[in-house]
């Protein structure tokens, strides 16, 4: 049971509403966690504008799913890998090589070298808190990535930490739509690592700051 209301679009704040009624009409049904988001109108409005800009970049919509499945997988959000498996089998985003690769964070398992690299730099940054090194770099322009992929690549995981920020502290589940996509085991973070959401946006900046130059 979430800790926090799910909303919808009928108990949602009023400040929230439009936001909630667009995200309905998008995906044909309310994602919980937009229905959690929505319980702080500012945040729900973060997270949509800086979608926004994630998908206003050179990475492709599958090196998107690449880069947000790994950083979900990454930081424990079991409800996170499987909504973007769902995004990007459904939407025919990647191959299902790709999807496994990226679920198992294993850049070496893709069969496609572009996305190993963007897999492999995905790694690096989070590992390293954005100060990956000349080699890593390197290996990620070699197979034709632009530094503006990576500072997008960066944006990517900030606006992750926040949306795994908060489906954590609510303590969200599954819905039934994306529970066929969810990894086996436990892969949900217990909710007090995810209580400061100042550190969140703090490494958010830190990423950005150290691959954006």
């Amino acid at each position: 049971m979430a800790r926090l209301t799910v909303h919808t679009v009928e108990t949602a704040p009023e400040a929230a509403k439009p936001r909630v009624e667009a995200a309905l009409k998008n995906n044909g049904f309310l994602p919980n966690l937009i229905g959690v988001l929505a319980n702080s109108p500012e945040a729900l409005a973060f997270y949509q504008e800086v979608g926004k800009l994630n998908a206003a970049t050179s990475l492709s919509a599958g090196e998107v799913e690449v880069v947000q499945i790994i950083a979900a997988k990454t930081n424990e959000c079991g409800f996170c890998v499987a909504g973007h498996t769902k995004l990007a089998t459904l939407k025919k985003l990647l191959s299902e090589n790709a999807v496994a690769a990226s679920r198992a964070v294993d850049p070496a398992a893709f069969d496609d070298a572009k996305l190993s690299a963007l897999a492999a730099f995905t790694v690096a940054v989070m590992a390293n808190k954005g100060a990956v090194s000349d080699a890593d770099l390197q290996a990620f322009f070699r197979c034709g990535l632009q530094p503006a992929a990576g500072g997008r690549s960066g944006v990517g995981r900030g606006a992750g930490h926040f949306v795994q920020l908060h489906q954590q502290s609510g303590q969200n589940r599954n819905q039934p739509r994306i529970e066929r996509f969810r990894l086996k085991g436990r892969h949900d973070r217990p909710s007090e690592k995810f209580s400061d959401g100042l550190k969140a946006l703090q490494k958010y900046i830190v990423i950005v700051k150290a691959i954006a130059w």
